[in-house]
């Protein structure tokens, strides 16, 4: 059995007559790489995030993390799959804007109400995320920059075994686009998490370890960096 992601003959469609987003898509990414998903915009690209990470369904073809098919779990497994080994970064940070940022970041945790065990950890890596001084502040009173970090923090507060981020630098200047790569850089190396970002960018995609781009809905070139 293949401990990582597999994704096997991946097809996804929409429409119809259907419209062909992603082609046969095949690759492996083994537990504790970090990977950016890259081409221009209508590539498939987040398709392909969403599809990995059972948020979209596909046409055909497979999905497994460590042998198991996400898309052929029942719907309660699925979610008991995502809340405990996936955590999700979006391009825009989806903090609630009436709680903390310690609360927005053990949102994940209130789920399976194990927020108050939670709430030291969840201090700490607000700290090592320099962002101890956000802790009691709300959404509105902190940058956009210091919001994709706490969206980083909650998607890490249940430890999961993969991270998925879609264009999480899309609306950051490119001081704080750095300093978010570098945090996802961070986590792969400190926790051993599996990183699997979107990016448009050329530049943030060459600090992961790996890049696959995509182009019209194939895989193009899969290289390490």
């Amino acid at each position: 059995m293949y401990s990582g992601i597999e994704c096997i003959s991946l097809n996804r469609s929409f429409g119809n007559p259907p419209l062909e987003v992603l082609k046969t898509i095949d690759f492996k990414i083994p537990k504790g790489q970090f990977v950016s998903i890259t081409g221009r915009s209508g590539s498939g690209k987040s398709t392909l995030l969403y599809a990995m990470s059972g948020l979209d369904k596909i046409t055909s073809g497979k999905v497994l993390f460590s042998g198991e098919s996400i898309h052929e779990m029942p719907e309660n497994k699925l979610n008991q799959f995502r809340n405990f080994k996936m955590g999700f970064v979006f391009q825009f940070h989806y903090l609630l804007p009436e709680i903390t940022v310690l609360e927005n970041v053990l949102m994940p945790a209130r789920k399976t109400n194990l927020h108050k065990a939670k709430e030291a950890e969840a201090r700490k890596i607000l700290e090592d995320f320099s962002l101890s001084h956000c802790v009691d502040k709300l959404p509105g009173q902190i940058s956009g920059g210091e919001s994709q970090r706490v969206s980083i923090a909650r998607a890490l507060i249940m430890q999961p075994e993969y991270i998925f981020a879609d264009e999480p630098t899309g609306n950051l200047d490119s001081v704080n686009g750095e300093k978010v790569l570098a945090l996802f850089q961070k986590v792969n190396k400190d926790y051993g998490t599996t990183v699997v970002i979107v990016t448009h960018d050329m530049g943030y995609a060459k600090l992961a370890q790996r890049t696959i781009a995509l182009t019209d809905g194939r895989i193009e070139s899969d290289t390490l960096n």
